[in-house]
């Protein structure tokens, strides 16, 4: 069945939709091995915060081909893009461990943001044309599925570290590899290509169609960039140079993973109710008080503060998504190609950014800069356009 048959009832087939979520949650698991690692490999390669960020822009560089990858999806079938990327990148991040040398831990990373970006350009479309008319809750279903993989991944290697060593990681692989024997058979019909779109049609999208969206989305992005690197890559480093262990900081970001779970539920459903903007401005308001207070209070009462930070800042992106692939029906993989090759690079230069600040500032003052520079976006929230949706 193609993806364009499927639009045309607004029915929410769940059983897709929850397919492709759990396929994006084993994939995110294993993506979510880096930040985890990141204090032992700075400690075995001898690495700065700024090159410790680079290898996370290594990992983000493949999403420049995204556009492309949706693109082809929207006329030809890229099933197999789906059913491997699992596969893939979890052989890739599970051997992160046991790189001999920085640059064969830039090539596993490259590898697997190969496979990132094929799954990234192409399941949101799949999950969102088996949504119907609850865009907003299959966006964030596909969204608790990744939420939900990056959550349990700092928590599955540091525990992994802890029992079978760095050498032991490549054995967490064999899940990956058998949910993609299962996808496989599961998928076996499915098609991305989209109906609607012909062959002689050049992605006629005006510009001014595209820039009055992308534009002030692309500022909001830019807004929450360097905070969400610092929580999502450097949290982990942030609390082990504050004196916390390695296996207390790996979960404390699963913790606040883990909130971001029901979170982008919330956010997305209620922005099918209550409008996109209204879920937008509620994030550019209180994420930066609760980074403020997060910085300022130490132990335990951090943990409250990091699951409303999960649940209001980290969870508002199926709410991005929503507005984009409700706003470009006819070429949602494209469009999606699109933001996810945007978002994926702003996120890598913020990382690196996010590293540099560090090592010049300190980690302290680097999260307090990201917290004041996240409301900034909150104008451009205004000059969104309107959807069919409640605003």
């Amino acid at each position: 069945m193609s993806v364009a048959a499927e639009t045309r009832s607004d029915k929410f087939n769940t059983g897709k939709v929850v397919l492709m979520a759990s396929a994006h949650a084993m994939h995110d698991t294993y993506s979510g091995f880096l930040p985890a690692l990141l204090p032992l490999l700075i400690q075995k390669f001898t690495l700065t915060n700024t090159t410790a960020g680079l290898l996370s822009l290594f990992y983000n560089l493949p999403s420049l081909l995204q556009p492309l990858i949706g693109r082809l999806a929207d006329r030809r079938n890229m099933r197999l893009l789906i059913i491997l990327s699992p596969a893939i990148t979890c052989v890739a991040m599970s051997c992160l461990g046991i790189a001999p040398s920085t640059g064969f831990l830039i090539f596993l990373l490259v590898i697997s943001g190969l496979s990132s970006a094929s799954l990234h350009a192409t399941g949101p479309v799949v999950s969102s044309v088996n949504s119907g008319s609850k865009l907003g809750r299959g966006m964030s279903l596909w969204m608790m599925g990744g939420e939900l993989g990056r959550s349990l991944g700092p928590l599955l290697v540091v525990t992994a570290v802890g029992y079978i060593g760095l050498k032991g990681l490549p054995w967490l692989a064999l899940a990956g590899i058998l949910v993609s024997i299962f996808l496989g058979v599961k998928l076996a019909s499915l098609s991305t290509r989209s109906e609607k779109v012909k062959d002689d049609d050049r992605v006629k999208v005006k510009f001014r169609e595209v820039s009055r969206i992308f534009l002030p989305l692309a500022v909001l992005i830019i807004a929450r960039s360097l905070m969400a690197a610092l929580f999502t890559t450097f949290l982990p480093t942030y609390l082990t140079s504050e004196g916390s262990t390695l296996w207390v900081a790996g979960a404390s970001l699963s913790i606040m993973q883990i909130a971001s779970v029901p979170g982008t539920l919330i956010t997305g459903t209620l922005s099918d109710r209550l409008g996109r903007k209204r879920m937008l401005v509620i994030s550019y308001v209180l994420t930066p008080i609760l980074t403020f207070l997060f910085i300022q209070i130490k132990g335990f009462w951090q943990i409250p503060l990091l699951i409303l930070i999960g649940i209001v800042g980290i969870s508002i992106i199926p709410v991005f998504m929503a507005i984009i692939l409700e706003s470009f029906p006819g070429n949602r993989s494209f469009a999606n190609g699109i933001y996810m090759a945007f978002n994926f690079i702003l996120q890598s230069v913020a990382i690196l950014a996010a590293g540099k600040m560090a090592d010049v500032f300190g980690m302290r003052l680097t999260f307090l800069i990201a917290a004041g520079l996240f409301p900034l976006g909150l104008p451009f929230i205004f000059m969104l356009p309107k959807s069919a949706q409640k605003q």
